[in-house]
Formats: structure tokens, sequence, C-alpha cells
């Protein structure tokens, strides 16, 4: 794997992995899981931990890959979209810090109704904010091994957060509901960061670009 050409470039995939595993919101993501899923069995957390892993991957993987093709139907600029994108990931990253833990509306998973992909993956999880990053990402990428190295990023991301799902009850365990809060407002600080650093390149770029 080397620094350039074609092959994985791995200071962008070391960077990918830890970026995109906070921008999907793991801590408050689990938060959420929890609540969904308290009175179900182990064995159906872990089997709809799965599913909600797959839809995930399978959908930020095709807004990371539409990003180019998105821009050009719609003839937005990249530091424009840059600029949006931040501003929404930013209002994610307040709710994030200000929620404690469980938005309004959600509601244990019954055997009526599968919340893998709604609202698990969507919006949960890959919310406006993410959306929004991921097509800057997908179009932003400047060779074929910043690509490489951006999926496979999200591919590991991805995973890690699919463990903490899956193993959700042990963590739950460990870090008890004021352990899993904190960790989500330290989640939400790095999105409002990140948020700021789309903006901030966003109208740099459209100023003195």
């Amino acid at each position: 794997m080397g620094e350039g050409g074609r092959g994985m470039n791995i200071h962008v995939f070391i960077g990918m992995v830890v970026q995109f595993f906070f921008l999907l919101t793991p801590f408050f993501v689990l938060s959420l899981f929890v609540s969904l899923t308290a009175g179900m069995t182990l064995k159906e957390q872990r089997k709809l931990a799965v599913r909600t892993t797959l839809a995930i991957l399978i959908i930020v993987v095709i807004l990371y890959l539409l990003g180019d093709r998105i821009f050009g139907y719609l003839g937005i600029t990249l530091d424009a979209f840059r600029i949006g994108a931040g501003l929404v990931l930013l209002l994610s990253g307040i709710e994030v810090v200000r929620s404690s833990g469980t938005p309004s509306g959600t509601r244990q998973c019954d055997d009526d109704g599968d919340v893998a992909v709604v609202p698990l993956a969507i919006p949960y999880t890959v919310g406006p904010g993410t959306i929004g990053t991921l097509l800057t990402m997908g179009a932003s990428a400047e060779s074929a091994a910043i690509r490489i190295s951006h999926l496979a990023g999200i591919l590991i991301a991805v995973f890690m957060m699919g463990a903490l799902l899956y193993f959700s009850a042990t963590l739950e365990r460990l870090l008890k509901k004021k352990g899993l809060n904190i960790l989500s407002k330290l989640t939400g600080l790095f999105l409002a960061a990140l948020a700021s650093q789309l903006i901030f390149t966003g109208i740099r770029n459209m100023l003195f670009g």
C-alpha cells in the first residue's frame, strides 16, 4: 500500500476511519439502539445489529459514489455544498450534545416492525449532515488512490459501528447510561469541529480559490 499511484494511501485511510466513525455518531446511536431493543432477547438484538450494519454500509457506499454525479446534475459547486453540509452537520452536532440520549418519538422495537433501516440506519446513523459530508467527500476525491482509501476507511468504520451495536448489551452493562451519554456528547463536539472545518474550507475556497 503506497502513498500515491493506484494503491491505498495509508494516511488518508486512517484519517477516514477515525473521521467517519465519529461522523456516524456511534455512542449516540448505541444509546438509541439500547432503548429500541429493550425487552428483546440477546439473539434478536444481534440479528438487528447485523441488519442495521448492512443497511448503513449499503447506504453510505452508494452516497459516496454518487457525489460527482449529483453535483453535476444539480449544477451545485462543491464549495457551496461544503458550506451547506457543514451547517447541517453543525446543527446535528449541537443536537447530539444537547440530547439526553433518546430523541422524541423513539419507541421500543416489537415483533411487528423492523427498525434496522428506519430509523436506525436513516436518519439516526446516516442523517442529513452525514449524507452531505459523504457526498462532499466523494466529489472531492482527487484520485483513484484517495477513493479506494476512503471506501476502505468507510468499510472499517461501519464495521466498528456494527461491533458496538452487536455487543450493545455488554457495553450497556459496562458503561451504564451515564457513560454512554458522556461519550455521545463528546461525539457531538467532534461533529461540531468537523462541521466548522467544512464551512471554513468552503468559504475560503469560494473567496480565495
